[in-house]
């Protein structure tokens, strides 16, 4: 089969690798009928993601129609269209019961690589290095499902691929992101980050009773989906955005504030986040939370800072002495997805949201590599890639 792999920074291919078999009697086969690029995606392409390996197939976002089931699953046929979470979870362990699914305890055969990294391991994700299980991702014409009978979610046939497609990582995600923020009615919450993770999490904020969204970006595509949306935009490189929430908010700060950015902040934005990348390019430090800094500073006291942006090591510079005395709350997480599928499709059938608004560009598995190169660049106003194999 065809599949997008990985051969170092910057080199992504289009090319012929064996397909899938069934390993497991809780396995599933799907056909891909649609697949994403992700923004996280960007951080293996950009060779910051430690454990890949050249030929890895990447990918997290997925969904397809079932072509060959293992004996011990009872929950999908073949014919079954459905979407993919990216966490693989198994439905059984400690963290699963209790609706953590991204923590899942069984399904990170490298677990033990993690733990050195972080303490504990997650569980296993799609496509995202060996760090997190080394299972092949889904920009490919076929998928194995592990857990099968636990993670996908069947659609129903009235609703297009573009729809739902996105139940699978960045809808979920955003919507944890406000989700997370306990919003109350009145509430103004800011967000960093006009990317497809931050559009959702604009929609999801208003979904979920936020009387006003600030959204923070430079991207101008970004900043109009955004304000299209009803959000306050801020361009952090024309204005100072302490100064600006605190003038909208009367001085007291946003409720809550999401960091729908991570790692690779805008070099530009600021003094610290240049300092940050000199760090990350002379191995001094993993990453660059320019964003993270700015969201504790502009968060109102007692309120709430929501992160969602990957991170992978250790944060330099954080002001912890401002979240301890002003009492902020964090939440984080990579998202237990199959705790939010069945709300948010019923959101999707329902007509409160579709979340094909933020596409922007489409092609084929061939078309991959490129289309890497021009959402990274932020080419022709790309704001979020669909590849169809």
């Amino acid at each position: 089969m065809k599949a997008l792999t990985w051969h170092g920074k910057g080199d992504m291919r289009c090319e012929s690798v064996p397909d899938p078999t069934i390993q497991d009697g809780r396995d599933a086969i799907i056909k891909v009928t649609a697949c994403a690029i992700c923004g996280s995606d960007l951080h293996i392409y950009g060779g910051i993601i430690p454990e890949m390996r050249s030929g890895d197939v990447i990918g997290h976002e997925t969904m397809g129609e079932v072509v060959e089931v293992g004996k011990d699953n009872k929950a999908l046929k073949v014919g079954d269209r459905v979407v993919v979470p990216f966490t693989i979870s198994c439905g059984e362990c400690f963290f699963c019961r209790r609706g953590f699914f991204s923590g899942c305890e069984r399904t990170n055969p490298d677990a033990s690589k993690a733990e050195k990294l972080w303490g504990h391991a997650p569980g296993g994700l799609f496509g995202y290095s060996h760090l997190l299980g080394g299972y092949a991702g889904g920009q490919a014409e076929y998928l194995r499902v592990p857990f099968a009978d636990v993670g996908p979610i069947k659609v129903p046939d009235h609703l297009t691929d573009e729809q739902v497609l996105f139940l699978s990582d960045i809808f979920p995600t955003g919507f944890m992101a406000a989700d997370f923020c306990n919003i109350q009615n009145g509430d103004t919450i800011a967000i960093w980050g006009c990317g497809p993770v931050g559009q959702m999490a604009i929609r999801s904020a208003f979904l979920l009773g936020a009387e006003r969204v600030i959204a923070v970006d430079t991207v101008p595509e970004r900043l109009e989906l955004a304000r299209a949306a009803g959000a306050i935009t801020i361009d952090f490189m024309d204005e100072d955005v302490y100064e600006r929430i605190q003038d909208l908010t009367r001085g007291r700060g946003a409720d809550a504030c999401i960091d729908a950015v991570g790692t690779e902040a805008e070099t530009m934005a600021s003094f610290d986040s240049m300092l940050d990348r000199v760090k990350v390019a002379t191995f001094m430090g993993t990453d660059r939370p320019h964003v993270l800094r700015q969201a504790i500073h502009c968060c109102r006291n007692f309120g709430t800072v929501s992160i969602v942006g990957v991170y992978g090591g250790f944060l330099d510079k954080i002001p912890m002495g401002s979240a301890i005395n002003r009492g902020l709350t964090f939440r984080m997480a990579q998202t237990p997805v199959q705790r939010y599928l069945p709300d948010l499709l019923r959101r999707i059938e329902e007509g409160q949201i579709d979340p094909s608004f933020v596409i922007t560009h489409r092609g084929t598995l061939e078309d991959g590599p490129e289309l890497y190169k021009t959402f990274r660049d932020k080419k022709d106003g790309c704001i979020k890639v669909v590849l169809k194999p």
